[in-house]
């Protein structure tokens, strides 16, 4: 398991990611100084269709003012400060790569919203908190890095309170065949663990969860990858992009993308289920 943990780490952690993002939002024209979180979304959302698929999904949530918000798998916390922000809920992030952490923190600093989201460093599989500590947990791409289904969606369900939320926007198993590497979340097989939506639904049942909105969103997110390979053909990358984070062979886990889309080597599903008790 930790050399599976550290392959993962290794995966998403390059080293002088904040030097990076800093430098390209001065390049954008930002102050710094006056940063905004909705300044950093071309980064910091780091999923399929970005701060619209966010917008989406938060726009299923029980949430009022003070609502206690777990996201696992956190990244370098974009959605995790947009929920802050947009609904003044206390929001804790967690990842495995610490250099995700690390920047979460210090761009959520920046911003202004330390007093209502912060960020460590955490195995999903562990989360180190009390059961029935949060009212909601979200998460947006990350269960496709875990191969222990039945013990994260457990997990999930044993922090949330009793009637709590829990909001997802992931990536599952289509059909069966070769699958195109390397991807965002996997240069190989090694350590992508995709599931069906199927067998997924029966995890959710084992942990207790019942189904109340189910979306498949595969259909807007090819649109998405098209219009934006659409639009990096005709004006090259901007200074802030997902390719500060994805590294030199962007381009090609980019196509892989659209490719698996088109064949329906996997699904973008949205969803929000309930803990029954």
């Amino acid at each position: 398991m930790e050399h599976l943990n550290d392959h993962i780490e290794k995966h998403y952690g390059r080293g002088k990611i904040l030097d990076s993002i800093l430098n390209a939002l001065i390049k954008s024209g930002k102050d710094l100084s006056r940063l905004k979180p909705a300044d950093l979304a071309a980064v910091d959302e780091f999923h399929i269709r970005g701060r619209q698929a966010t917008v989406e999904l938060a726009s299923l949530a029980d949430l009022v003012e003070g609502s206690r918000v777990l996201d696992v798998g956190c990244g370098l916390g974009g959605s995790a400060r947009y929920l802050a922000a947009k609904y003044r809920c206390r929001v804790t992030g967690i990842d495995l790569t610490q250099e995700y952490v690390d920047i979460a923190n210090s761009l959520t600093d920046l911003v202004g919203l330390s007093e209502q989201a912060d960020f460590l460093q955490g195995n999903a599989l562990n989360l180190p908190f009390e059961e029935s500590s949060f009212d909601l947990v979200w998460t947006e791409h990350v269960q496709m890095n875990i191969a222990d289904k039945h013990q994260f969606y457990g997990e999930i369900a044993r922090v949330l309170r009793s009637g709590g939320q829990f909001l997802f926007h992931d990536i599952f198993g289509g059909k069966k065949g070769a699958f195109h590497y390397p991807v965002p979340w996997a240069e190989d097989e090694s350590i992508n663990f995709l599931i069906s939506h199927d067998e997924l639904k029966e995890f959710l049942i084992e942990s207790d969860f019942k189904i109340d909105d189910w979306m498949d969103k595969s259909r807007e997110s090819l649109d998405w990858f098209v219009e934006t390979k659409k639009k990096l053909q005709e004006s090259g990358p901007p200074p802030l992009g997902f390719h500060l984070l994805i590294g030199d062979n962007a381009a090609e886990k980019f196509e892989n993308q659209i490719k698996n889309l088109r064949e329906n080597k996997f699904v973008v599903l949205q969803a929000s289920v309930k803990k029954k008790f």
